[in-house]
């Protein structure tokens, strides 16, 4: 087997853990269409719907509906009255967004080649997803919403002024919003606006720049920063601080992978010695991830030396980590299964637009699970007329296969040993296994995957590209639902 975690699977796949290189506009193969297939009554769109009897808009039920439309919870988790414990409190976790400015872009065929031949973001909607997703959060009243980088495609400094205009509406409703940056964030010589056929560099954000414009999501209230970095503490109330961690290398021009450097590290010690000092429960968040989500893309994706932090967090009894950077639905314990957990949220750029939800109690016990967006009740309620937007819910999936499907045949187009028919058949089946992988639901299909005869293809003929490694990864890496996480 060849090495992994290459440039080129790296370029074709992780979108989160790489950044976006002009490509030429010229379409390349039959990507713009899937061929159809069968589908099986059990596979799901990536997370379990429920049929949503949702409270009027005015009405405030006095106490937490922690398992709206589309959560992944049972329903008998439901919560139907006040909360049996001291205190429960509830985060809403937003992650990878890549908010582009609409000032940035006329929608022409470099902007289209951009996102049909990306890593599956939906930046043709992102304003609209974003404003559907606030608008939800304001609905659902959180103590806190969360989000933790990449809050823009490539870090222009005029989606990162626009995306912060919207948070305000949050703040207004008595909701606070702490943010911290992703690798794609600051100092990102990739920010671009695209024109007709071509891309232009845009301004980029300088460090200052990020603290100023989002000064009054976390910043400007902290009770500690970091000096060194953009890291920081703010609580939430009596009882619950949020550790807000920097984990991006910006200081010369944006890198994609995590670390934290080592002054930053006396300084955690320090803010968790004072939290347990002072009986305050501490919830850790990043960018990058903790431990080692995907065994893929250890070195962009895992915080450097991270089993540094995973030992001083589980040393003051930390149980939670929140992250993101993977764009994958995914959840880990650390080795002794008996530390830290890390939950990291999907991207709400990619279908299925999912966010997480967190309720963490006085005793020590907690409840995370995913929800997918509900952007087509958002576009009735506003009037829109767009019509993927009015029928999301067939669009999203579709439209993240293809892109999948794009990467596959682009891969493989080179292999002079397959037919134009297994190109195809290997790249439907590419497209479904790693949709279901982006949910966290490829556990759904393993065993028909396995049974497959172009799976057997990617293992014998597609042996000639990297992305053979990733889909025997998908595989392996299918023995559960990584939408949620309880430990009582």
């Amino acid at each position: 087997m060849k090495l992994l975690g290459t440039a080129v699977l790296m370029m074709l796949v992780l979108g989160a853990c790489s950044r976006e290189t002009k490509a030429p506009i010229e379409e390349t193969g039959p990507g713009s269409e899937i061929p159809s297939e069968s589908t099986e009554e059990e596979q799901t769109k990536g997370t379990q719907e429920t049929e949503e009897e949702s409270l009027p808009e005015e009405e405030d039920p006095g106490y937490i509906v922690p398992f709206p439309a589309e959560s992944t919870e049972p329903e008998e988790s439901i919560i139907t009255g006040p909360p049996v414990y001291e205190w429960e409190k509830k985060a809403i976790i937003g992650t990878d967004i890549h908010y582009l400015s609409k000032s940035l872009t006329d929608g022409g065929s470099s902007f289209q080649y951009m996102v049909e031949h990306g890593d599956g973001k939906v930046v043709t909607y992102i304003e609209q997803i974003t404003d559907a997703f606030l608008e939800e959060v304001v609905r659902q009243r959180p103590d806190v919403l969360i989000l933790s980088g990449d809050l823009t495609l490539d870090g222009e400094k005029k989606s990162h002024e626009e995306l912060a205009e919207k948070l305000y509406s949050v703040e207004e409703a008595g909701i606070p919003v702490l943010v911290i940056p992703g690798n794609h964030d600051i100092n990102n010589r990739h920010a671009a606006q695209y024109q007709g056929e071509e891309r232009f560099p845009a301004e980029f954000t300088t460090p200052e720049e990020f603290r100023e414009i989002y000064q009054d999501f976390g910043y400007k209230e902290a009770i500690s920063e970091d000096r060194r970095s953009l890291s920081y503490v703010y609580e939430i109330d009596d009882y619950n601080r949020f550790l807000m961690l920097d984990t991006c290398q910006y200081q010369q021009k944006a890198l994609v992978g995590g670390a934290i450097l080592t002054d930053t590290y006396d300084w955690i010690e320090e803010q968790l010695e004072d939290a347990w000092n002072n009986g305050m429960n501490m919830i850790p968040v990043a960018h990058h991830n903790l431990l080692d989500e995907s065994e893929i893309y250890v070195d962009d994706c895992t915080i450097e030396h991270g089993e540094q932090l995973v030992d001083i967090l589980e040393n003051w009894d930390v149980m939670i980590f929140l992250s993101g950077h993977l764009h994958v639905q995914h959840s880990k314990r650390s080795e002794d299964n008996r530390g830290v957990w890390e939950m990291v949220t999907s991207s709400l750029a990619t279908p299925a637009c999912q966010y997480g939800n967190l309720l963490f109690r006085d005793d020590g016990s907690f409840r995370y699970w995913t929800q997918a967006l509900d952007v087509e009740r958002w576009a009735k309620r506003h009037n829109r007329t767009e019509e993927d937007l009015l029928e999301f819910d067939d669009f999203k999936e579709p439209f993240l296969r293809r892109v999948f499907y794009n990467q596959s045949y682009d891969a493989l187009k080179g292999i002079e040993e397959l037919s134009e028919s297994q190109r195809e058949r290997m790249s439907v089946l590419y497209s479904e296994l790693n949709y279901h992988y982006y949910q966290g639901t490829a556990y759904q299909i393993r065993e028909r995957v396995l049974k497959d005869p172009d799976y057997q293809l990617w293992l014998e003929d597609g042996s000639l590209t990297v992305l053979t490694d990733y889909v025997q990864y998908i595989i392996g890496d299918a023995m559960r639902d990584y939408n949620r996480v309880e430990e009582d």
